[in-house]
């Protein structure tokens, strides 16, 4: 059922579910989360049971704020340590030495763990309320609350429209970034950009005052980190990253014969064919992540079954959009 995030009742009922073992999805900046206590064991694996997402495959854990973090981790370098002062609460995840014992089934069995302290405020809310409620909870495991390997939800809609009316879901609007938070492995000696968002690789250099390395580029292997996998935020339909030429010429190919097809682009491309699903990508990429989740979604529900999207520019702005584009083509 959807409830109303901004309730202080509502806030705290929810604590008391999650204090208990129980499941609720909540909003974030980035996306929305399906949350449960991120130390009891028992509770995570109702995540992974939820989403059909492999047991092995980590989760983020959303914590109150950076006094939070030493729960949940051994060391946090000093480069971590500015990241949180330049991001936190913001779209960055940290995967830091896990403290021993604390949040294995979050962790994916891995000896690391990833943190992110969430701007939203209905989720800074809930945290808190965690924090203070019995048996207290110190930090929420929230993966994105939908299937595994699907498209992001972005509203309290979407998660519903995922898991039905059992599941509690705060309702706290449309997300304002859209797509999930860059992750930055930190266990490793130096910054390693595992995934990226619309922190872009510059600014978490100039935050850190260090070069961010990407994966591949140390001899040691990579954490297992959330949203990595090849083939990732796929809609039902069959995705397709074409350049503008390339789309046009599908197009003129088809000609009014196309049917069950969606196009999402920023040039503006001639079709005679009235079945053609068309919304015009915005010149803007924090304007683009914000959509873009939603816009896959809209497509499927007008019975696509071929996406066509235009390749993102060439620019770090981009690269996390292009990152969820590329893992979406992956998917079928």
């Amino acid at each position: 059922m959807i409830l109303d995030g901004r309730d202080g009742a509502v806030i705290d009922e929810a604590a008391r579910l999650l204090a208990a073992g129980g499941l609720v999805a909540f909003p974030t900046e980035t996306v929305y989360g399906l949350g449960a206590d991120a130390g009891s064991d028992t509770a995570v694996a109702k995540i992974f049971a939820a989403k059909g997402r492999p047991s092995d495959h980590p989760l983020i854990v959303h914590v109150a704020d950076v006094q939070a973090v030493q729960h949940f981790a051994t060391t946090v370098p000093g480069f971590a340590r500015k990241l949180m002062d330049a991001f936190w609460p913001g779209p960055l995840t940290l995967i830091l030495p896990r403290r021993a014992g604390v949040a294995a089934a979050a962790a994916g069995g891995q000896e690391s763990i990833g943190l992110r302290c969430p701007a939203h405020p209905v989720a800074h809310a809930l945290l808190l309320a965690c924090a203070a409620a019995v048996p207290p909870v110190a930090g929420l495991a929230g993966p994105s609350a939908n299937r595994f390997g699907r498209v992001s939800p972005t509203t309290a809609a979407h998660v519903a429209g995922e898991f039905g009316e059992d599941l509690v879901v705060l309702d706290g609007g449309a997300c304002e970034v859209g797509i999930e938070s860059s992750i930055v492995d930190c266990t490793r000696g130096v910054p390693v950009l595992l995934r990226p968002g619309v922190l872009t690789r510059g600014r978490i250099e100039a935050a850190c005052g260090l070069r961010v390395a990407l994966p591949g580029e140390l001899p040691e292997a990579a954490p297992r980190a959330s949203g990595t996998l090849e083939s990732h935020y796929a809609p039902d339909a069959r995705v397709r990253l074409m350049d503008a030429r390339a789309l046009q010429t599908a197009l003129d190919v088809l000609d009014s014969a196309a049917a069950n097809i969606a196009v999402y682009s920023r040039a503006i491309l001639r079709s005679r064919s009235p079945a053609l699903v068309r919304r015009r990508m915005p010149d803007d990429a924090q304007e683009t992540a914000r959509q873009l989740f939603a816009v896959l979604r809209e497509f499927d529900k007008a019975g696509a079954r071929l996406i066509w999207v235009e390749t993102p520019p060439d620019d770090p702005a981009w690269d996390g959009v292009r990152d969820r584009l590329e893992r979406a083509a992956a998917g079928r």
